[in-house]
């Protein structure tokens, strides 16, 4: 069980989703325990076998996600997570919740969590599981079912899909500030202040997935996703906005009435804001409800 951490860790990068990380873990704990104690002692690394199962389902539900956020209404975001980093990291350390077990680093950032779902299954989980955890291609290729050639391919086609190399991402105080910045010209509605705030060609998108309201398209252009910012400020009496970690970085959390209703994230080039990205949709939201 002191795998749990690092499978939950794996499969929430492969995915996108910590509902979806933990059915995979569970799957692939039910999958060990079905095997006779016999078989079991004859596998020399439990963990390297935990592993290589959980990749290979991660897979397996990679290749139908497809499908699936095909019929998604409007766009899909990964789930958001807190910020328990305060929790430890110690393996096998008893915790409520499994979203604890999540380190939160660069790799767990929503920026790049939507980087990834441009690449393809095959991929998404070579360059994890080579580039983020250090696996050698020869056990990337155990799991994918390719030649570790083949990997290394995967792997650096996956590269290619990240962004140029940018002005590095601003100190987090710096970040925090702008991400305040932002929630305060929001709550008056001041659209000259958001746009000074936004680069030029900011982005923003909300993810209800058809079981709240929100916008099918993202909003382009700083005037745009001002407007759209500003026109909303106050729609919602008795909403409270509080300035949060998102997967690791300063983002915002929307409530009303004691529930989370939505949950934002934000990346930040230099000293403007290039995209946010609002998560609305109730069932992403289930480790918001209290923090």
């Amino acid at each position: 069980m002191s795998e749990r951490r690092q499978l939950i860790n794996l499969a929430y990068r492969l995915l996108g989703s910590l509902a979806d990380a933990e059915d995979v873990v569970q799957e692939t704990y039910a999958r060990w325990y079905a095997m006779p104690a016999a078989q079991q002692e004859t596998i020399g690394s439990p963990g390297a076998w935990l592993t290589r199962v959980a990749g290979r389902i991660c897979l397996d539900q990679l290749r139908s996600a497809r499908s699936r956020r095909e019929r998604y209404v409007g766009e899909w975001i990964p789930e958001p997570l807190p910020d328990r980093t305060g929790l430890g990291g110690r393996p096998g350390a008893a915790t409520a919740d499994p979203g604890d077990q999540v380190t939160l680093d660069e790799s767990i950032s929503m920026a790049f969590l939507v980087v990834l779902e441009s690449m393809t299954p095959a991929e998404r989980v070579a360059f994890i599981l080579h580039d983020v955890f250090r696996y050698s291609f020869a056990e990337v290729a155990e799991i994918v079912g390719r030649t570790p050639a083949a990997c290394r391919q995967l792997a650096s086609s996956a590269r290619r899909r990240l962004p140029a190399a940018s002005a590095p991402a601003p100190p987090t105080a710096q970040q925090a500030g702008l991400v305040r910045a932002f929630k305060h010209a929001w709550a008056t509605a001041d659209i000259n202040a958001l746009i000074d705030l936004l680069a030029p060609d900011a982005t923003a998108i909300g993810d209800g997935g058809g079981r709240v309201r929100a916008a099918l398209e993202p909003v382009r252009g700083a005037e745009q996703v001002a407007r759209f910012f500003a026109g909303r400020a106050g729609a919602m009496p008795g909403m409270i906005v509080l300035e949060r970690t998102v997967n690791g970085r300063p983002g915002l959390v929307v409530r009303l009435t004691g529930g989370t209703v939505s949950v934002m994230a934000f990346d930040i080039a230099g000293a403007r804001i290039t995209h946010i990205w609002a998560v609305l949709n109730p069932d992403k939201l289930r480790l918001w409800t209290a923090d």
